[in-house]
């Protein structure tokens, strides 16, 4: 029952997010996703069958928590000094991310990306709905991530919350084909060091760079570190979407025009 719950609730979050920004995409960047729609509903019905994946094991530790105490995570916030509430969301962001890092490396091997990886890689552009449009052999990676982490480092339960809704946030923006973050977090020294949408962009692009997920430390340490887009060639593919879609409505009239001669 608590994996159904968990499961229930990852994928509403999923629609939540990932439909708010995808609103926001259409008010700041109309047609953007003009000539998407196939796309986008495969897009969602990928990440509705993640969010099973990702469910399930959750559902069992949450279970597991409350029951038997099988997880490091606490509720009383005075279990642990107050300063290790931002260590333990840094230690769990950089973790994750190193994870998902060499995961993602892993998942761009020849028959590992033909196999599992192809299926998220196949929206082109992304959308803000790919955000876990992932294959069931890349979902479970990604899945097993934090429950892993639960059962081995302490943190509070409001602290695991500000990390799973990081990472969902990040997951969506990263996506969605434009820069929803102010200039300094994507330019510049900090810029440096965060993963935003920019990053992630030349990756969907280029395919062999830019793997990691919050940080680019493994990216820059491992070479794999081209730098940030700019997302013309997106926005380009958008405008030639529309103004094929505009020639064939006008051909489509026309032809209706020939046929009804007044």
């Amino acid at each position: 029952l608590s994996a159904l719950a968990m499961t229930l609730i990852v994928g509403v979050r999923y629609l939540l997010v990932s439909g708010a920004f995808a609103a926001a995409t259409r008010l700041r960047h109309p047609g953007l996703y003009t000539g998407l729609d196939a796309q986008m509903r495969r897009e969602v019905a990928w990440s509705l069958a993640s969010a099973a994946i990702y469910g399930i094991p959750a559902g069992v530790l949450a279970w597991g928590w409350q029951a038997h105490g099988w997880t490091r995570v606490y509720e009383d916030v005075h279990a642990y000094p107050l300063w290790y509430l931002p260590v333990s969301v840094a230690l769990y962001l950089v973790l994750h991310d190193s994870w998902f890092y060499w995961t993602h490396r892993w998942m761009h091997r020849p028959a590992v990306f033909k196999a599992a990886h192809a299926v998220h890689h196949a929206s082109r552009p992304p959308t803000a709905w790919a955000a876990m449009a992932f294959h069931p052999i890349e979902a479970v990676t990604g899945a097993v991530a934090i429950p892993l982490l639960v059962l081995a480092i302490p943190i509070h339960v409001g602290a695991l919350g500000f990390v799973l809704a990081l990472m969902t946030v990040m997951g969506v923006t990263n996506h969605m084909g434009w820069e929803v973050f102010p200039r300094f977090m994507w330019r510049g020294p900090l810029g440096g060091w965060l993963i935003t949408a920019s990053h992630h962009q030349r990756h969907h692009e280029q395919y062999g760079c830019n793997y990691g997920l919050y940080f680019r430390f493994w990216d820059r340490l491992c070479g794999t570190d081209r730098g940030v887009g700019d997302f013309a060639r997106t926005h380009a593919q958008a405008a030639a979407r529309q103004d094929r879609r505009a020639a064939a409505g006008r051909d489509a009239g026309a032809r209706r025009g020939a046929d009804h001669p007044a």
